[in-house]
């Protein structure tokens, strides 16, 4: 075995001894679950750990997602979700500026909440998964880290975004105009100037896409990830 391979099992085995010994258990169904390290992202700097507790958490904020029990294609894929945020997170530490502020956590907060019939709901939904209420400190630092994430997106990718009068042109007669008059047959077609600021956003964001999907296959690519327990 080679030296490599031998500080990679090392390293699994502690980081198991270290899950085995500071565990805490989440309740489901009224049966108590060790928590436990699934997966591990890293660079040279620093490693983020994701523990199945982060994937029951972020499966209760999806309305209409399974929590009793949890459905192992949806843990999985919250679990390349969180696999993402993680890597934004390493990247983003790198940045200053990037706090979030009270307000936009607040604000995050109740977008969530407008995807459930209830505040009511929603906490029975936190309390199934380990949190006392939207109050929770833990709830609450997981809220902050979804917002620095936002933030630092959107000033690696949309500060950064320039589209030009030509793009929009472009895009004006390449692909908008054939799409509304499939959509819309027999109505007279906008001129660009009304429609430019909607042609204008749908570019910038298929840009931010573009680049985001980008960025994420590079640091794959560099980072360490490694499955220590499937889901």
């Amino acid at each position: 075995m080679s030296k490599r391979n031998r500080q990679k099992l090392k390293y699994i085995f502690f980081l198991n001894i270290f899950i085995l010994i500071f565990s805490s258990p989440v309740k489901i169904s009224a049966q108590e679950i060790v928590d436990k390290i699934v997966v591990t992202v890293g660079d040279n700097a620093q490693t983020e750990l994701i523990t199945y507790s982060d994937l029951l958490w972020a499966l209760a904020l999806q309305p209409g997602a399974s929590l009793q029990p949890p459905n192992s294609d949806e843990l999985n894929r919250v679990l390349q979700l969180l696999i993402n945020q993680r890597l934004f997170a390493l990247e983003a530490e790198r940045l200053p500026g990037v706090e979030p502020t009270e307000q936009q956590v607040k604000e995050e907060i109740a977008r969530i909440l407008r995807g459930f019939p209830s505040t009511a709901e929603f906490e029975r939904r936190l309390r199934t998964v380990g949190f006392d209420s939207i109050s929770d400190d833990n709830f609450q630092r997981m809220m902050r880290q979804r917002v620095a994430i936002e933030n630092y997106l959107d000033f690696r990718f949309r500060s950064f975004v320039v589209i030009t009068p030509e793009d929009e042109l472009r895009y004006y007669r390449d692909v908008f105009t054939p799409d509304y008059r499939r959509r819309n047959p027999g109505l007279l077609l906008p001129p660009i100037e009304d429609v430019r600021t909607q042609v204008n956003r749908i570019l910038i964001e298929t840009k931010i896409e573009q680049d985001i999907e980008k960025f994420l296959d590079d640091a794959k690519r560099r980072a360490q990830i490694v499955m220590l327990s499937e889901v």
